[in-house]
């Protein structure tokens, strides 16, 4: 007896990306926008994963490699590299990915924890993988990104973004 609609379920949306040849997702409700790579300032002794930081609109955004932040390397600039910008407590945040793909409605009765291999420092960034017929995807925990962030600029390890 399926008669339920996608608006009877608890349909979660979500807006996926590259980082590296990882397909992976995020709730499309925690991102505010995504643009163009744009012309940034480098941070003097911020963390590697750091880019720089940019001017959009009047807000200052800091702008993290994500591909750099979660261990998958650099992300390549040649393909067609977006900021996915997204709000943390007190801040604007860009994670740069390699190319953004689609929205994919996924039914949250169908994502997985995370597998074994995604354990790890790389893993606490997941909170699981939602298969579609032909793709796996990683799900993004963008608040466990976030606080690590946090943490490093709290610990001075981040450098001075308040200028």
């Amino acid at each position: 007896m399926e008669t339920q609609t996608n608006q009877d379920k608890n349909i979660l949306e979500l807006a996926t990306f590259y980082i590296g040849d990882a397909l992976c997702g995020m709730d499309i409700l925690k991102v505010q926008e995504i643009n163009k790579l744009m012309e940034m300032t480098k941070v003097p002794q911020a963390p590697d994963y750091v880019d720089g930081i940019l001017n959009l609109r009047g807000q200052i955004v800091t702008i993290v490699d994500l591909g750099k932040k979660l261990g998958l390397g650099e992300t390549d600039l040649g393909d067609d590299p977006r900021n996915i910008i997204v709000n943390a407590p007190g801040e604007h945040i860009g994670l740069l990915v390699r190319r953004i793909s689609d929205v994919v409605m996924a039914d949250p009765d169908r994502i997985e924890s995370a597998p074994a291999n995604m354990s790890g420092i790389q893993g606490t960034f997941f909170t699981g993988v939602y298969k579609t017929e032909n793709k796996l995807i990683g799900i993004l925990n963008v608040e466990e990104v976030l606080k690590i962030e946090k943490e490093s600029h709290r610990h001075g390890r981040a450098g001075n973004f308040d200028n």
